[in-house]
């Protein structure tokens, strides 16, 4: 559906001469300590945010600081769940805009999004619904059903959304390596990218093929040339075979008298 809009987003914003490799995504993917400063910036947010969470759905379970009202220890933490979940979505957005189109088509990206998106409704559901009759159960020991239920689809969620999250990093379950029309392939909505990687192919065996026809119908580059005759210059004489010396003439005798 968006496959299109996000390969502009990966191929063309800041590509100089229509270097694709040259975007600010790409470059941002390829960077030596940017990518892992933001990395890691994610980490230790959702460690945060995450940590928090537990603390307070912990709470509306009944596990945790039970003889601590609900509302005393949520508002204490809220505030660093809040920083951690705004530097977790920041840091996020950028680490998928470093290679769009793959996270777009992932498997796992996916799974993450729609419990990212149970999490969020369910914390819209507990604020707008079961938080109204707060001043009933802040103080229990043993909140009601409907605050344990919120809590549980809260922790539910958000470690289903880490999980994915780390499972992206590793390269099974993507498009190259699944059957057509297999779940997988349906819900990552392959299709797109397959038919860019059978055109890529199709194109770079017909490079190959031409390039060994070019080859095969050249000349033989390493054969010798014929030498031929240059009209200027002379014929070469025939080498004289070396003159013998004249034969020497016997000695006369002297004559007595």
């Amino acid at each position: 559906m968006f496959h299109d809009l996000l390969q502009w987003l990966q191929d063309v914003p800041g590509a100089t001469d229509g270097d694709p490799s040259t975007s600010w995504s790409q470059q941002f993917a390829g960077s030596l300590h940017l990518w892992a400063l933001t990395e890691g910036t994610h980490v230790l947010s959702l460690i945060l945010f995450a940590g928090t969470i537990l603390m307070v759905d912990l709470r509306m379970l009944g596990v945790v600081f039970k003889h601590v009202p609900y509302s005393t220890l949520n508002n204490k933490i809220l505030p660093l769940t809040v920083a951690g979940f705004v530097i977790a979505v920041v840091s996020g957005v950028m680490l998928f805009l470093s290679n769009p189109v793959h996270y777009y088509h992932s498997v796992f990206f996916r799974a993450k999004m729609i419990f990212f998106f149970l999490a969020a409704a369910n914390i819209f559901w507990f604020h707008y619904r079961v938080q109204k009759n707060i001043a009933e159960w802040d103080a229990l020991e043993k909140p009601p059903l409907p605050v344990k239920l919120s809590a549980m689809v809260s922790l539910t969620s958000w470690i289903l959304v880490i999980l994915f999250g780390r499972l992206m990093a590793l390269s099974f379950f993507e498009c190259e390596s699944m059957p057509r029309g297999t779940f997988g392939y349906v819900f990552a909505e392959c299709e797109p990218v397959m038919r860019e990687v059978e055109e890529l192919e199709r194109q770079a065996a017909e490079e190959e093929a031409k390039a060994a026809a070019e080859q095969d119908a050249a000349p033989a580059d390493d054969a010798a040339p014929e030498a031929t005759p240059d009209a200027d210059s002379k014929p070469a004489e025939p080498a004289q075979p070396p003159k013998e010396p004249p034969p020497k003439e016997p000695p006369t005798p002297e004559r007595k008298d």
